[in-house]
């Protein structure tokens, strides 16, 4: 029971969709356990799909973020309790805490999460003028915020461990160095473009300090992790997202596209192994790069209008069924064959999340 950050230098990759996915099915998968989703992209689309999709969630994170006049229950409203005391905690985390199912009856019941909120951007600022001055260690103290937040959860259900997946903003600012900074493992979603590969590279750059010509500068994050000994997520998949295969010739070009973000991850993993986690539990080292890729590689396809529909109405896609379904006035079909493209691929997925 680990906490799983999906990031990607990148935007339009479907973070926050996948994220919506996995703990969802997680969650439904895991019936016994609390499973708690932190929604650290102030676009907060995670969130809004949770608690009901565009129209419903929407109106539902207005609420919730109003419903306390001193403080809104969302991130924002933690993190500016943690600016207002920065270097000791005020164990208030539990307090940020919505329980989704009152507010969709389409996610399991066991389905947690903290609201994102557009004003961390706001915030940004104030975080990063908390790291310094201050104590000797200000830096580590402000960057375990969220580790601080889930332990406040953690205690408050009287569990030493629950399973968190964080969805973060695809720029590297503060709020997403204190994400990396909770997580024990990193999921990267990328969709088939060259710019994914790009950005996989500043991934790896900004946060391991592998880059790409000998000697260029390093990411304030990677030294100061180093500085502090505080350990940052290790690698535990990648994952092309939402993959559209329309005929012969794209699907061609998209499994070119993800074998050479493979390639590029791969030859990381040669050189510096101790950066990804083996998984499952036990299980052995790959000893060659077909078995790198069953490991640590995944596709998930695109459900075209059946995933359009999902995140809008805010229903998982396993939840999801065939027939009419109703969006803002219109109805729209949702064909079967369009949710078995990617109903196995979410089930596949998440039995590999332990």
């Amino acid at each position: 029971m680990s906490v799983y950050a999906l990031w990607n230098n990148k935007g339009g990759v479907g973070k926050s969709y996948l994220t919506f996915q996995i703990a969802s099915e997680y969650a439904r998968t895991h019936p016994h356990e609390k499973v708690l989703v932190i929604d650290l992209c102030p676009q907060a689309n995670a969130s809004s799909m949770l608690l009901g999709g565009i129209i419903q969630g929407e109106q539902n994170l207005d609420n919730i973020a109003l419903t306390s006049a001193s403080r809104r229950k969302t991130i924002a409203g933690y993190i500016e309790e943690r600016i207002l005391s920065p270097y000791m905690s005020p164990n208030v985390g539990a307090s940020y805490v919505t329980h989704v199912r009152p507010f969709n009856g389409a996610v399991p019941p066991n389905l947690y999460l903290v609201v994102g909120d557009e004003e961390l951007e706001i915030q940004a600022s104030r975080v990063a003028n908390a790291t310094s001055p201050g104590p000797a260690d200000a830096w580590r103290i402000v960057h375990l915020w969220i580790s601080d937040l889930i332990s406040d959860i953690r205690n408050s259900w009287d569990v030493q461990d629950s399973t968190v997946f964080i969805d973060c903003n695809p720029s590297f600012t503060v709020y997403t160095e204190l994400a990396m900074s909770a997580a024990d493992n990193l999921i990267i979603p990328f969709s088939a473009d060259g710019s994914s590969k790009r950005a996989v590279k500043a991934v790896l750059a900004l946060l391991y300090g592998i880059t790409r010509i000998p000697g260029a500068p390093q990411s304030q994050f990677h030294l100061e992790s180093q500085r502090f000994r505080m350990s940052v997520p290790k690698i535990y998949a990648y994952v092309g997202n939402r993959l559209t295969q329309m005929n012969l010739g794209a699907a061609g070009a998209f499994k070119t596209v993800v074998n050479e973000i493979g390639a590029e991850i791969f030859s990381v993993w040669r050189s510096n192994p101790n950066l990804f986690a083996i998984h499952p539990h036990g299980a052995p080292v790959p000893s060659s790069q077909r078995e790198f890729r069953k490991m640590f590689q995944a596709e998930i396809n695109d459900a075209n209008t059946a995933s359009v529909i999902s995140g809008a109405l805010g229903i998982p896609i396993m939840a999801l069924h065939s027939g009419t379904k109703n969006l803002a006035g219109k109805d729209i079909m949702v064909n079967q064959s369009q949710l078995d493209k990617q109903k196995p691929n979410i089930s596949n997925f998440v039995q590999t999340v332990n």
